[in-house]
């Protein structure tokens, strides 16, 4: 690897500089998924990123998932998975799982990461405080999977203020039973973004981000007008799993989330480039 000079370093800060004064003080809800947290190197760099971000004074938040790990955890039980629609069927043992290796393993294991390369994080769930109250969607088709209704952002804000990035697991409560509910991490990034009042919801994924023809990572559309959505989708340029990410974009925008993202994070730094360089490195929604 080629080493760069003290001068190119200076430079690659300087061009940062507009953007770090532009987003200090504003708040950046980053959902974190897919294989970015998998592989150990891009665990490690977007870590790095998140801490980074707080660090220039953006209010930082990170949503989490964990599809492979719960998956597999149900598979050593012997228990099948059922999707409807891209959600998980929830009874009552796999929302056990769910509860156990979301907020439990998953989350203490981002908050570790964190604490362990230098900044400082709090992991609660959306039980916590009463932080996410949801409804259940269709207890019949899917059983305890819930759509989250409120968002207790005094918690959000106390930490914050408190210098802690805030990691969250996608549970939530169900406030007439007091059951948890499994949430879509994508949905749930997109409501506390809206909640907060933040200047950016990014969601990672394992893709580039939208293109025009999946077979070529030349076609990204890097910036995609929210109002064009709907004729991408007709003709088919947006399917399968990212019509419900663009939905969440399509949420937090019309409720007044200045921008949403739909980043690579199987790129290292893919945060860092998208929010600091005039190329960017996904796909911004406006």
């Amino acid at each position: 690897m080629k080493e760069i000079s003290n001068n190119e370093r200076a430079d690659v800060l300087v061009h940062a500089l507009p953007y770090i004064q532009q987003f200090q003080g504003k708040t950046i809800v980053v959902k974190y998924g897919g294989n970015a947290m998998i592989n150990e190197g891009l665990k490690s760099a977007v870590i790095q990123d998140v801490i980074l971000m707080s660090c220039v004074g953006i209010r930082t938040v990170m949503v989490h998932g964990g599809g492979p790990e719960i998956e597999s955890l149900l598979r050593s039980v012997g228990k099948d998975s059922r999707f409807v629609n891209g959600l998980r069927y929830t009874d009552e043992e796999t929302m056990e799982i769910v509860q156990m290796v979301l907020c439990g393993k998953v989350n203490k294991n981002i908050v570790s990461l964190i604490e362990r390369q230098g900044g400082r994080a709090m992991g609660i769930c959306g039980i916590d405080g009463g932080l996410l109250k949801a409804r259940r969607i269709d207890e019949t088709a899917l059983g305890l999977v819930g759509e989250v209704e409120t968002v207790n952002t005094a918690i959000l804000n106390t930490l914050i203020d408190g210098n802690m990035i805030p990691v969250i697991s996608s549970v939530a409560v169900e406030e007439a039973t007091g059951c948890s509910l499994n949430v879509n991490a994508d949905t749930a990034a997109a409501k506390i973004a809206v909640s907060l009042g933040a200047e950016k919801l990014i969601l990672m994924t394992d893709v580039h981000g939208i293109l025009r023809d999946v077979n070529d990572s030349d076609s990204l559309i890097k910036i995609l007008p929210k109002d064009q959505i709907a004729s991408l989708k007709n003709v088919g340029i947006i399917n399968k799993g990212m019509i419900p990410k663009l939905d969440c974009c399509s949420f937090a925008l019309d409720a007044g989330v200045r921008r949403a993202h739909i980043i690579d994070g199987r790129i290292p730094h893919a945060l860092l480039v998208e929010l600091f360089t005039d190329e960017g490195i996904g796909t911004m929604i406006e």
